[in-house]
């Protein structure tokens, strides 16, 4: 039977601390190392060493981490109680800030959004949130970078995904819808009429000009009418309209 001496004992065991030293980084990692507490210069991507019992390293992703910001109750300006969630997108740039400055920058982060969301939709109204939602995104976009630039974070991106309104609330607003369009439906109506008007006052003043034109548009109106088998229409006879026929019958009958 093979027997091991102590001094090969000795060799497995400090071979084997050595090549539990070996670590292999991926593309998006960095190893952020402590050596003996203190921070160092953080390494990677690839084949890296950490020296055993003296250096201790933790992973950090560089990659755009996609964070989901839960539904948050607010009280917009005008006083109308309003749920929304949103979307943030960012990235750690510093790998040693991230670790040294802040504990767990991904529940950090989350909470700062949360926080900050309220806080920016608090302040607008209800219809500012409606309608200038690429505005408040950029305000939240801005904030949430400057609060996490110490921590060594990149926020990309930052998105409102849906607002929750009260049944009452969405009530109000489709009448106020309905109002709107019956009012832009009496100004077309009106204003097509006051053009309608100003035509007739037109073809007013060109008859007036032209006697002979009245009785021209008359008899093609009785023209149209004629032409309808399936109607009876009385049509009223102004004493002016034969005034030039009898005019014309007593200039032949003087000659």
């Amino acid at each position: 039977m093979l027997e091991i001496g102590p001094i090969a004992i000795v060799l497995i065991i400090v071979l084997g601390l050595a090549v539990s030293g070996i670590k292999v980084l991926k593309e998006y990692e960095r190893g952020v190392i402590f050596r003996l507490g203190r921070m160092v210069a953080a390494r990677g991507p690839g084949l890296i060493y950490v020296i055993p019992f003296i250096e201790k390293m933790e992973r950090i992703e560089l990659r755009t981490v996609t964070m989901d910001v839960p539904s948050q109750d607010v009280i917009t300006r005008d006083n109308v109680s309003v749920k929304v969630n949103a979307v943030l997108y960012f990235r750690v740039l510093d790998p040693n800030r991230a670790v040294r400055e802040v504990a767990n920058y991904l529940f950090a982060t989350s909470q700062l959004a949360q926080v900050t969301l309220r806080s920016i939709c608090g302040q607008a109204e209800l219809d500012q949130l409606l309608s200038e939602r690429e505005r408040i995104n950029a305000d939240l976009q801005r904030i949430l970078d400057e609060q996490t630039d110490p921590w060594g974070i990149k926020v990309v991106l930052t998105e409102m995904k849906h607002i929750d309104l009260p049944e009452e609330m969405q009530r109000a607003m489709a009448r106020q819808a309905e109002a709107e369009r019956e009012r832009r439906a009496k100004i077309i109506l009106a204003d097509g009429e006051f053009q309608a008007s100003q035509k007739l006052q037109e073809a007013a003043t060109v008859i007036a000009k032209e006697p002979m034109a009245m009785q021209l548009r008359f008899l093609q109106s009785l023209q149209e009418v004629a032409g309808d088998k399936n109607s009876t229409m009385v049509f009223p006879v102004p004493v002016d309209l034969l005034t030039p026929f009898l005019k014309k019958a007593n200039e032949e009958d003087a000659t």
